[in-house]
């Protein structure tokens, strides 16, 4: 009979951390990290203030618990999309990689909003974001990029370079769904928009086709 009661506290434990993390990193993509107070959140979440400092102790490792869940399930739909696409051609894999970037950065605008607030100046949350997550995706598909060059597919120049403006072509748009709504009467939630987006970016950025062999 114990066990129950147990096991209810530790399910509302887990529920009053997710409504945290979700609270947190809608908070600081909106307002920044200095900008977002740990009250704010809590309010948001709608949870007593303490519980902030039971389950993270402080502000910063709610920041780096709350990105990480974030990035960390936005490089495992990157993989699941390569992995789905294992035996397709290398344009066709890089095609499935821009699209699975379109449509978890429409699911998850944070993303690249989080990304902005700690790119405005140098920071250690902005040090740790790089050197857990960003790097990691960045080399892999540097190479990838590279390939696509040799084969004609991707235009000529830094792989680096290319993929950074395919990335913020990505992200940058979903992020800034509200002001293309209102300047550009883009709709990304209307029917079939992601999917346009992602196709527009292929069609600019990779132009060329891959070559049967002779």
């Amino acid at each position: 009979m114990a066990a129950r009661p147990v096991r209810k506290q530790q399910q509302r434990s887990l529920l009053t951390q997710q409504k945290l993390l979700d609270a947190a990193i809608q908070a600081f993509s909106e307002q920044g990290f200095k900008g977002t107070s740990t009250r704010d959140i809590a309010e948001r979440a709608g949870v007593h203030h303490p519980l902030i400092t039971y389950h993270f102790k402080n502000k910063d490792l709610l920041w780096r618990t709350a990105a990480d869940r974030v990035f960390r399930d936005f490089r495992r739909s990157l993989a699941a999309s390569l992995e789905d696409c294992r035996d397709e051609n290398p344009k066709q894999r890089m095609a499935a990689l821009i699209r699975a970037y379109v449509y978890y950065a429409k699911a998850y605008p944070a993303l690249h909003k989080v990304m902005v607030q700690e790119a405005s100046y140098p920071s250690p949350r902005l040090d740790w974001l790089i050197e857990t997550h960003l790097k990691p995706l960045f080399d892999d598909t540097f190479g990838m990029l590279e390939e696509l060059q040799q084969l004609g597919v991707a235009p000529p120049g830094d792989p680096k370079l290319l993929f950074n403006m395919i990335r913020l072509s990505s992200g940058g748009l979903l992020a800034l769904a509200n002001e293309l709504r209102s300047s550009s009467d883009i709709d990304v939630d209307a029917d079939g928009m992601l999917d346009e987006i992602a196709r527009m970016i292929v069609d600019v950025f990779l132009p060329g086709e891959i070559q049967d062999p002779a």
